[in-house]
């Protein structure tokens, strides 16, 4: 495995959305991809992601992939991560996974969770503002 097989692609709002991931999603295939990807990211103290301004690795099953860049929601996903990058002054490079969460804990406030994923399909079944304000995955607190 290559240095680079070991970092994790994420589009800017997925900062957010694997905070309150709970095994569900689309399918099957989903559901595990984010499994895998999740559990690496609560468990391994120096994971590295790279922020990517496109679809990412939790992107690779999901049914509303249509193409490398292309999600059949991008419309409201683009508004996701354009929101995700203004709060936390991302930049399309790699990052210390758990120097990105506790700045998402730190900046985050139940205000801001709203703005930024209030039209999410998910929001309101998720835990994400409750383990994002109570910094439920910060492994080096």
């Amino acid at each position: 495995m290559t240095n680079d097989d070991k970092i994790i692609k994420l589009r800017p709002h997925h900062l957010l959305c694997t905070q309150g991931y709970s095994g569900k999603g689309y399918d099957e295939k989903f559901v595990l991809n984010m499994t895998l990807i999740t559990d690496r990211m609560r468990t391994d103290p120096d994971l590295k992601v790279r922020i990517v301004f496109s679809t990412d690795d939790i992107c690779r099953f999901c049914p509303r992939k249509r193409g490398e860049g292309i999600c059949a929601d991008d419309e409201k996903v683009l508004i996701f991560d354009k929101r995700a990058v203004s709060l936390l002054d991302l930049e399309e490079k790699t990052y210390d996974y758990q120097d990105l969460i506790t700045k998402v804990h730190e900046k985050m406030t139940h205000e801001k969770m709203k703005e930024i994923c209030g039209i999410c399909e998910w929001y309101h079944m998720s835990a994400c503002e409750k383990n994002i304000l109570t910094g439920k995955y910060l492994l080096r607190k």
